[in-house]
């Protein structure tokens, strides 16, 4: 149990301290965020816990097929509050298109016989 509240604890800290230093400078805030970090401690994670390299490697494989899709949030979020659009509202509909993009990719790779 104190394993798993360490990595929560990590993992919070980090969101934590990329939304604190992103107050004080968008452009480094920016730079933190776009490295993976997320996908850098699963796999971390993931290695720790099951040794396995093989589901490591899947799991990156995974991610870099899902990267594509999931910058339609960085396009349609700023054009939607460039439009007037409520921020929360915006993030919904963003996050909406996002999730299409990602159903649409899964749907293009098992096409071209790739299996996420």
């Amino acid at each position: 149990m104190t394993y798993y509240i360490l990595k929560v604890a990590i993992t919070a800290v980090l969101v934590v301290l990329i939304s604190e230093i992103s107050k004080r400078s968008s452009f480094i805030g920016a730079v933190l965020a776009s490295v993976p970090l997320t996908s850098v401690l699963a796999m971390l994670w993931l290695y720790v816990d099951t040794g396995d390299v093989g589901k490591v490697s899947d799991l990156a494989s995974s991610v870099f097929w899902l990267v594509l899709p999931s910058l339609a949030l960085f396009v349609a979020l700023p054009v939607l509050l460039a439009q007037g659009v409520n921020f929360y509202l915006a993030l919904v509909v963003s996050i909406g298109i996002t999730a299409i993009c990602y159903w649409v990719m899964v749907i293009v790779l098992r096409y071209y016989g790739v299996e996420l």
